[in-house]
């Protein structure tokens, strides 16, 4: 008798179990009485018209110029754009200072290319320089003409040679960026320094 009872009560705690399970899914869902209203056309027509709005984050002060390429382009990402830049400047400047001119020739316009080679060529790079440090003060200008994207940044490099520290030299350099909005590339060209 004993375990027909236990059968019994375990049913009844199934049924409860079940019973909660919808009352609650009933709460979340709602029920469908039949008096809901139908879309209409003119809804959606509404809501597809009005201009979506940028998801702009929000800048530093030294980042301000940028709302002009948010606003003008679809997808940009400033910290991706500023971490990339400081690599390129890093990556830049090594090449130079190791006469490496394939490594420069992708990255650097035609006249920067020609600029950097005529320095190398004329032993203005010093093979035994380091980065110690590398910082972004901060965006000069950000414009887009001509369907070409310009970002000038203000960099401000501490450098040392021969691998002593107490040759550390402190520059400050501007560069301009440049990208055509309409390239799927995510490299962008130096075109100034």
């Amino acid at each position: 008798m004993a375990y027909g009872d236990l059968q019994f009560f375990d049913i009844i705690v199934f049924a409860v179990i079940a019973v909660f399970l919808i009352y609650r899914l009933r709460n979340v869902l709602g029920k469908r009485t039949g008096h809901q209203k139908n879309p209409t056309s003119n809804q959606y027509i509404s809501k597809k018209s009005t201009p979506s709005k940028k998801n702009i984050p929000q800048l530093k002060d030294n980042e301000q110029k940028l709302l002009t390429i948010y606003e003008a382009i679809e997808g940009f990402d400033h910290k991706s754009f500023l971490d990339g830049a400081k690599k390129a400047f890093e990556i830049i400047i090594s090449a130079y200072n190791q006469g490496e001119t394939k490594t420069l020739k992708g990255l650097v316009s035609k006249d920067v290319f020609s600029a950097f080679e005529k320095a190398i060529n004329n032993k203005n790079n010093n093979p035994s320089s380091q980065f110690y440090s590398l910082v972004i003060d901060g965006v000069e200008d950000a414009k887009l003409e001509n369907n070409i994207v310009k970002i000038t940044l203000r960099f401000t490099s501490e450098q040392f040679t021969n691998d002593d520290e107490n040759t550390i030299i402190k520059k400050q350099d501007v560069w301009t960026f440049e990208k055509n909005v309409n390239s799927k590339s995510p490299e962008w060209i130096l075109t100034s320094t």
